[in-house]
């Protein structure tokens, strides 16, 4: 797909192709997204939980790397339960993408059911005049507070993956940008950025990607370990910000974004590797801990391991596909 770039930022530009017929089925599904958004939550929410249910039930390849994913990290979680939390995530994923919808769409009425937590945190740091990088684990609702933030008129960075469908990647990423803020591809590397956010965007970075092992460190992740990239550590310095971590819950049953800040990670100005990989895993884990259905355990989190592993998701004895 063709975007217009400049030096700083992505922005994905609407291409008559997308109006092919090889692309009807994308707007049907856009279109019906839509349309849900102007639906009070409280009836829509039970649909879509049970939409995502179903989807998730004949999503074999998707299900099954949420599974192994919880059998390595949860091993102590009954299998059962691992399960239902499953069958919740994907019940979320509709429900956090339909609010995203309606908060570009009808921003004010949407944002009546938003609740911050802790939100003092990022005050008293606006109120310093010191910048920002959100630490945000890969949740389902990720980019609503982003959102939320820049209709406020607060100036946001992310940086972003391309996703495969170019109709979806234009559509997610203009509704990324409803309200202004930089998106910065990963292909084009980290410098743009960094660029931001000394410029006094407030950052958003996402640690719970793999990244392969050449520069990453395999630490602690929940019950086991992962390749984790220490890369935070590194950006607070070279863009003189503070880390606060930031995890946003979709409740079904109020129909309520709860967005939860925790105190800043100033502990790893001075860290060395090791130590900030596994600090960010950590704040990971006590955010996603209390809800995990809340959580992408979707995504090939475990993919690189140790000289000597198997990676997960080729082992055959595991959840094998019905």
């Amino acid at each position: 797909m063709e975007n217009k770039k400049s030096s700083n930022e992505f922005i994905p530009t609407f291409q008559k192709s997308f109006l092919l017929p090889r692309h009807w089925g994308s707007w049907l599904a856009i279109g019906l997204c839509a349309g849900m958004a102007w639906l009070p939550a409280k009836m829509r929410d039970p649909l879509l939980g049970a939409l995502g249910r179903f989807a998730g039930k004949y999503a074999k390849s998707a299900r099954r790397r949420a599974q192994i994913n919880l059998f390595y990290c949860m091993p102590e979680v009954a299998e059962a339960e691992r399960e239902n939390i499953i069958d919740e995530m994907f019940a979320t994923a509709p429900q956090s993408i339909v609010m995203m919808a309606e908060l570009a769409m009808r921003p004010e009425h949407a944002r009546k059911r938003i609740t911050w937590h802790n939100r003092e945190i990022i005050e008293q740091i606006r109120a310093e005049n010191q910048n920002i990088i959100f630490l945000v684990p890969h949740g389902w609702a990720v980019d609503i507070p982003a959102m939320v933030l820049a209709s406020e008129g607060q100036k946001m960075a992310a940086m972003f993956h391309n996703q495969r469908d170019p109709l979806m990647d234009y559509v997610w990423n203009a509704i990324r940008r409803r309200f202004g803020g930089r998106m910065h591809a990963r292909n084009d590397g980290i410098k743009p950025f960094i660029s931001s956010v000394r410029q006094g965007y407030w950052g958003y970075y996402l640690p719970d990607q793999d990244h392969g092992a050449e520069h990453s460190e395999f630490v602690d992740f929940f019950a086991t370990y992962k390749a984790t990239l220490p890369a935070v550590g590194r950006l607070m310095k070279v863009c003189r910000a503070r880390v606060v971590p930031l995890f946003p819950v979709y409740n079904s049953k109020t129909h309520c974004l709860d967005i939860h800040l925790r105190e800043p990670m100033d502990d790893l100005l001075e860290a060395d590797d090791k130590t900030l990989a596994r600090r960010m895993n950590e704040e990971v884990e006590i955010l996603v801990r209390p809800n995990p259905e809340q959580y992408t355990w979707i995504l090939k989190l475990l993919k690189t391991r140790k000289e000597g592993d198997i990676e997960p998701y080729r082992r055959k004895d595991l959840f094998r596909k019905k």
